[in-house]
């Protein structure tokens, strides 16, 4: 191969190593960033109870959702 190819090819590796560095950065920001969102959230009053709501409704939705699968199943 040509040098001037295999220093090409050594630049392009270089410019996407940097990329790969700079999305984990950015990766990282994000995560920290959710963590922080989430410990905020944690401090609301009525957090807890929210929660509950929402994994009743959760489990209320799925339960419609597989009953409305079974009605489906047994029409075909």
């Amino acid at each position: 191969m040509k040098e001037s190819k295999l220093i090409e090819m050594k630049n392009k590796i270089d410019a996407q190593s940097r990329i790969m560095q700079h999305l984990l950065n950015e990766l990282s920001n994000v995560r920290d960033l959710a963590i922080g969102t989430l410990e905020t959230l944690e401090l609301i009053p009525g957090y807890d109870d929210a929660i509950e709501q929402i994994k009743k409704d959760i489990t209320k939705k799925s339960s419609e959702t597989k009953k409305i699968e079974s009605l489906e199943k047994t029409s075909n």
